[in-house]
């Protein structure tokens, strides 16, 4: 696909952009080599903290104008693009205030004398990374990486080229040197040559489980350390004891934010039966209610899909799913206006050999399950393909607690909807794919943890 803005709410293309050359892409990956050999990543960590103290800043600065371009670009509403940036903003500023102290070399006990781990950056790294979260996507990769030393080449998704353009020049204005962080408008093809290449070292992607499954292919062949933030098909648990009015209200949140184009967003809704007509009538209410509109207003929380293809996808799966015999609550078609809109949706009655049972739907469309016992509760949320996230409503915290620990995800949040902080670790298991991004963990993702042993005299 060709690099272009297709305004998703006026289905207008605003503009074209031509792809790098190999001579373009050449030089910025010499450029970047150079980078990792030189003081910069090498040397005191100070001089990057500061880039990234900065970053945090200009980020700040540019809150209306990126939260525009991602309206523009992919559909968001302002106000969650603004929150998106705000996010940006404090990853940068937690790496620049913490990455010195986590990067600490850390004593190994040993009987062989005095020994330690440094954390050193290994080289360039490659992020492939995908245009739900523009900005996001980005910075999550790029300033744990800059702490640490390593620069990335990033190729961004195609149709927000704006977005990445803008990304790259915001970090060379905190003072990032040439190479840091460097856009790439390239194709898949151009990536796979690229990762065989020994000046990349590392490889992150958030995307599709088929783009994940060929980059990882590409990088284990050429045995490079690969990061893969892959789909999810995330549950939202409703105990018997929950309060109602706060799931309904999380749940619609967690469901239509972002048009529900959200790896974490909440999916497959199990609610236990005691509270289930309650929960299900106020949830459909809650969706039927939501403001649809223009990306631009900032009183609107649903806009378009990202892509006529996006919609296109979305509107077949639920079709298929009502094929295959799901009881349609509300919704269940595209909105009758231009742009891609779809329609808050709601199935029930889905059963195993229903094609939606296993599927991601990447879109404002929910799945309501209805069991009795906490044990069908953890049968049903680890009956999936995917294990990125998920959340538990309950008023007892013990029995949540004990819930939590039983569901094969990543990461499992209780009384509140699956969220992300600079310090919380992000990434999932099975299909949803493996290694972390934030926190410590994402920091020492691309390190050289290098074993330094002093024997005994």
């Amino acid at each position: 696909m060709a690099y272009r803005t297709l305004n998703p709410f006026t289905e207008q293309t605003i503009q074209t952009f031509a792809e790098h050359t190999a001579a373009e892409v050449d030089t910025a990956l010499a450029t970047a080599d150079a980078l990792y050999h030189s003081s910069w990543s090498q040397g005191n960590i100070e001089p990057r903290l500061a880039v990234l103290a900065r970053l945090s800043e200009i980020l700040t600065e540019n809150r209306d104008s990126l939260a525009q371009t991602m309206a523009l670009e992919m559909g968001k509403p302002v106000a969650q693009g603004r929150m998106e940036v705000d996010l940006c903003a404090w990853i940068a500023h937690y790496y620049a205030n913490n990455a010195a102290e986590l990067l600490m070399p850390q004593l190994v006990q040993t009987d062989v004398g005095e020994g330690w781990v440094e954390y050193h950056p290994i080289g360039v790294l490659l992020a492939v990374e995908p245009w739900n979260f523009p900005i996001y996507q980005l910075t999550r990769v790029v300033a744990p990486a800059l702490a640490l030393g390593n620069p990335v080449m990033f190729k961004h998704a195609s149709i927000v080229p704006q977005c990445a353009a803008l990304f790259e020049r915001l970090v060379m204005q905190a003072s990032a040197p040439a190479g840091a962080a460097t856009n790439l408008f390239v194709s898949s093809t151009r990536i796979a040559e690229l990762i065989g290449d020994d000046r990349i070292q590392g490889v992150a992607l958030t995307g599709s489980e088929g783009a994940g499954s060929k980059v990882g292919a590409r990088a284990s062949e050429m045995l490079k350390k690969s990061t893969l933030e892959l789909g999810g098909s995330d549950v939202f648990v409703v105990l018997d004891d929950a309060d109602l009015a706060k799931a309904v209200q999380q749940g619609v949140m967690s469901r239509l934010i972002n048009a529900g184009q959200m790896c974490t967003a909440a999916k497959r809704f199990i609610v236990q039966r005691d509270v289930a007509d309650a929960f299900v009538a106020a949830f459909v209410a809650g969706m039927q209610g939501a403001p649809m509109g223009d990306p631009m207003a900032p009183e609107t929380l649903l806009g378009p899909l990202s892509s006529p293809e996006a919609l296109e996808g979305l509107a077949n799966q639920v079709e298929q799913a009502l094929q295959h015999g799901a009881q349609l609550l509300t919704g269940g078609k595209r909105a009758e206006r231009t742009g891609y809109f779809y329609e808050p949706t709601i199935l029930a009655c889905i059963t195993k050999d229903n094609p939606a049972y296993y599927e991601e739907f990447f879109g404002p469309v929910a799945q309501i399950f209805v069991v009795d016992s906490d044990d069908e509760v953890v049968a049903l949320a680890n009956d999936s393909l995917f294990g990125l996230g998920g959340s538990i409503f309950s008023t007892n915290i013990a029995r949540a607690r004990a819930l939590a620990s039983r569901i094969e995800t990543g990461m499992v949040f209780i009384n509140t909807a699956t969220t992300s902080r600079p310090e919380l670790p992000f990434g999932g298991i099975k299909r949803s794919g493996y290694g972390r991004e934030l926190g410590e963990s994402g920091l020492k993702e691309f390190a050289n943890r290098k074993l330094v042993v002093i024997g005994k005299a």
